[in-house]
């Protein structure tokens, strides 16, 4: 569990070097996205750097991963910092997600859909599962933050992968579906929050 958290300390060490503040980054993301409420789910646990810092600010949620090893990486992680009793962990593919329809009240997806290969098959699950009263929380590398990434992989031997479907298509989207949206901006971040048009 030390050794884990070393390596994602290091991790947010390397980040930083390139100018990417993981953590200043998740907390644009929160703070953006508050008030949360009811039922939050984050899609995507990946090493866990979005899942700490909800478990930090005190939230209760769940947590998906496709990838066992990822998430485990994220776990050791809540575990280090005493928080294991706030995150509800599950292996789901997000294109076929198990929870019943609007069962979450927010969804959390940071740094996520440009790894994405059926971006809205995934986004069509997030519509399905969010409450009439809930919003879908979207953030992801802007074309600065997908170059500073490119760079990092390179410097470790790398090669990045992204989808070529960005974060405005994903808003045109949404809109089309009923959805009006918010959009944030940090310098290597685009963040954008879409909700029900309840009448």
């Amino acid at each position: 569990m030390v050794e884990n958290h070393k390596r994602y300390l290091e991790r947010i060490a390397l980040y930083k070097s390139f100018g990417y503040d993981i953590e200043k980054e998740r907390k644009f993301v929160i703070e953006n996205a508050e008030p949360l409420y009811g039922d939050i789910l984050e899609v995507g646990t990946g090493k866990g750097y979005l899942t700490v810092a909800l478990a930090k600010e005190g939230y209760e949620f769940s947590s998906v991963d496709i990838s066992e090893q990822e998430q485990e990486f994220a776990q050791l992680n809540i575990k280090y910092f005493g928080l294991e009793k706030q995150v509800d962990f599950r292996i789901e593919n997000a294109e076929q997600l198990s929870f019943e329809d609007g069962y979450f009240d927010i969804i959390f997806s940071a740094n996520m859909t440009h790894h994405l290969t059926n971006t809205f098959k995934v986004i069509d699950e997030f519509i399905r599962i969010i409450s009439l009263e809930g919003k879908i929380i979207l953030s992801d590398f802007n074309e600065e933050g997908l170059k500073l990434v490119d760079k990092i992989h390179i410097s470790e031997g790398n090669r990045h992968q992204s989808s070529e479907i960005m974060l405005v298509q994903i808003k045109d989207y949404l809109v089309d579906k009923g959805f009006r949206t918010t959009q944030y901006t940090s310098e290597f971040q685009d963040m954008l929050i879409a909700s029900h048009q309840l009448i």
